[in-house]
Parts: C-alpha cells; sequence; structure tokens
C-alpha cells in the first residue's frame, strides 16, 4: 500500500512536471507593455494569454518573484544581472501586483502606482473583451475635481474628488442630481476614478445617452472621532464617524458648492465592499436623503441572513416591504460569478431575506470576474444607466 502511494506521488509530480514544461513551451511571445505603465516603460507586459510578464534590475538579489493573484511565481537572473518572469494567465480586468526582492515586497518601478491594499502600489490592466464600455473615446469629457476640505468632526483636512459632467462648466443654469460612490476596504477616494474609471464609464454613458448627466462625489470611507481632546485609552480601535462626515459636512458641501438638485429624489448612495456595506447601512438611516442604492460585492462580512437582517436592516425596525418599496426609487445588487466563497453565500443570503420581507430589488451578476475591479466598473455602467430616470 505504501509502495502504491509513494508511485502515485511520483507520477503526480510527473505529471506536474510535464504541464510546466508545456506551460514554458507554450508561452505566446507577443507580449506587449501594459496600458498602465509609467511613460516609457517597457515591463510589465502582457500577452494575448493574459500573463503578465515583469523585468526588473537587480544584480545583487538572490531571488525575485512576481507576485500577483495571491501567487509569487519565481523570476530569472540572467549574465547582466536583469531578473525576468511570467505568471499564469490572469483574468480579465485591474489587479494588484508587487515584486518579492530577497524577502521584500515592493512596488515595480515600470508600473503606474494605484492606492489598494493599504498601501500605494503597481497595477496592470489585462485586457478584456467588454472594456470599451470604459475606455478612453473620443467623446465629450468631464472633469474630476480634487476638493479639500476642514471636517469639524474628525478635526482633520479631508478630501474629495467630484466627477462634473461635460457642459457643468458651460451651462451655468442647469442642476444635477448626485451620486456618493465609495472605495472598498484599503482603498481610498482616489480609487474610482483611478481604478474605476467612474468618470470614463460616466462619460460614455452620457454621449451614448444611456445615462443622465450627474454629479459623482468619491470621498474616503476612512474616518475616524477626533481623540486628542478625550481622556480615554487612546490604545483602543478608532471609533468610525463616516457617516455623520458624510451627512453632516460632505452633502451640505456639496450641495453649497456645486450645482445639484439638493433633493432625496436626485440623489443616490453606492459602494464597493466595505463600500457597499457602509452606505448600506447610511441609506437605511437616512431614507430622508437617498433614494437610489447600489451594492456592488457587499455584505460577505455579514456570516448569515440574521447577522445581514441585524446588522443592514437595523434590528428588524424595516420588515415592511411594501413601505421600503415605496421609499426606494430603485435598490441595485452586483456580483462577480468567480467572486470568493463569502460573498456568493452572505448576499445569496441577503437576497433570500429581501425576498421574504417582499423588498424590491435588481441583482446583476458580472461573467468570469471575482472581487475586482472589473466586476465594480460593470456594475457602475449597469447602475448607472437607470439612475434619475
Amino acid at each position: 500500500m505504501r509502495l502504491s502511494i509513494i508511485a502515485g506521488i511520483a507520477i503526480v509530480n510527473l505529471c506536474f512536471q510535464s504541464v510546466n514544461a508545456q506551460s514554458e513551451q507554450s508561452i505566446a511571445e507577443d507580449f506587449k507593455p501594459s496600458s498602465v505603465n509609467q511613460p516609457e516603460k517597457i515591463f510589465p507586459q502582457v500577452n494575448s494569454q493574459r500573463r503578465v510578464r515583469t523585468s526588473i534590475a537587480a544584480p545583487n538579489a538572490n531571488k525575485v518573484q512576481l507576485d500577483i493573484g495571491g501567487v509569487k511565481y519565481d523570476m530569472k537572473k540572467d549574465d547582466k544581472g536583469i531578473w525576468t518572469g511570467e505568471s499564469n494567465p490572469q483574468d480579465e480586468g485591474f489587479h494588484y501586483y508587487q515584486l518579492n526582492i530577497d524577502g521584500a515586497s515592493v512596488p515595480d518601478p515600470g508600473s503606474l502606482y494605484f492606492y489598494g491594499a493599504g498601501r500605494w502600489g503597481s497595477g496592470i490592466e489585462i485586457p478584456s473583451t467588454d472594456q470599451d464600455f470604459f475606455a478612453l473615446k473620443n467623446v465629450p469629457h468631464g472633469l474630476v475635481s480634487e476638493n479639500i476640505y476642514f471636517s469639524k468632526l474628525t478635526n482633520t483636512f479631508r478630501r474629495c474628488f467630484v466627477y462634473t459632467p461635460d457642459g457643468y462648466n458651460e451651462n451655468t443654469k442647469t442642476r444635477y442630481p448626485v451620486l456618493y460612490l465609495q472605495h472598498g476596504s484599503f482603498e481610498d477616494e482616489t480609487g474610482w476614478s483611478s481604478q474605476g474609471k467612474a468618470n470614463l464609464i460616466l462619460d460614455n454613458l452620457i454621449a451614448s445617452k444611456k445615462a443622465v448627466p450627474m454629479i459623482i462625489v468619491m470621498d474616503n470611507g476612512y474616518a475616524y472621532k477626533d481623540q486628542n481632546n478625550e481622556t480615554s485609552d487612546k490604545n483602543k480601535p478608532k471609533e468610525s464617524i463616516f457617516e455623520e462626515v458624510l451627512i453632516k459636512e460632505v452633502i451640505p458641501m456639496i450641495d453649497a458648492k456645486f450645482r445639484t438638485i439638493p433633493k432625496r429624489e436626485n440623489r443616490a448612495i453606492a459602494g464597493l465592499s466595505m463600500g457597499a456595506n457602509q452606505t448600506m447601512r447610511i441609506m437605511m438611516n437616512h431614507l430622508d436623503t437617498f433614494s437610489y442604492y447600489g451594492g456592488f460585492s457587499g455584505t460577505a462580512n455579514y456570516p448569515n441572513s440574521d447577522a445581514i437582517n441585524v446588522s443592514l436592516f437595523l434590528d428588524g425596525k424595516y420588515k415592511d416591504g411594501n413601505a421600503l418599496n415605496k421609499q426606494f426609487k430603485l435598490f441595485w445588487l452586483g456580483l462577480g460569478t468567480k467572486e470568493p466563497v463569502p460573498f456568493p453565500k452572505s448576499v445569496g443570503a441577503f437576497r433570500n431575506m429581501l425576498d421574504q420581507q417582499g423588498i424590491k430589488y435588481e441583482y446583476y451578476e458580472s461573467p468570469e470576474t471575482a472581487h475586482e475591479w472589473l466586476t465594480w466598473r460593470r456594475c457602475l455602467n449597469e447602475f448607472a444607466s437607470k439612475l434619475f430616470k
């Protein structure tokens, strides 16, 4: 029995070696520089098989790896001290990645940097078959502006990015509805306009008359209570007060500074992952402020339907589905078909709860994408086309 097991393991190892050798031989040498490389940088590159190739000069390093999609790939050094290596095929869309040099994870100096995973680091775009909807095209373009403000609630300077559609500065008597759009965990207010291509998505939708011209506000979902004047334990977790900051400071500021239509019927709120959960609670606490909701890949930190019901629907306060349906102009949920296990399970439980309570909603699945930006770009494209109509 022991010999047969050993023999089986040997056969499996030979199979893996054969697969690896075949994989090496079958790499298509049609690599092209990534669309999000730094100017004049040749690497990183992507080929037609959606493999990523990186290269870096590190003559004194002993080991260099490409770290992408949760997998590390060994790179090889040539006689000039340049390390080069490829990944297995990746899913379409945008991905964070990094290089690991002798155990230290560092950004790739060839790529542009994006804020994700709690740090500024490398990102790469794997061309997608439907990328036309977020492509930079010869259509009228809106403006993304950086707005710095002082928050009395946090006692800090903060900022939000605001998208105004084409014609905003010329049509000075026109007022616009507003979408408040939130990022995910370990990301920030730069995410939606950088990784998410939100401005290009709206430019293309508006140009094709698939969406109503609107303002989009993208703020930082990390906001904490000022602890400078408190005598409590400074080591305890900070108290998140983003909901208060948004309702009491950001919305009044936006309504005062921009030509908005300051009514709940002309306000929407949406977010991805952590942002979906934040905006769900804000929506349910402030039905007098918003009438449209979009949740992209949300609720995964709630393990079952009871927890979702308690956490997101305020201890059963909103069990009257018919009453809620009169409040919502649109309740919209989206998810990728390849999302990791917690998300389909918790979103499915959440949908069951909505069905049981008779709450109307629309549901969208992004084909062949996981917990990643192509899922959320598609969600925004679908969601924004339904707003304010």
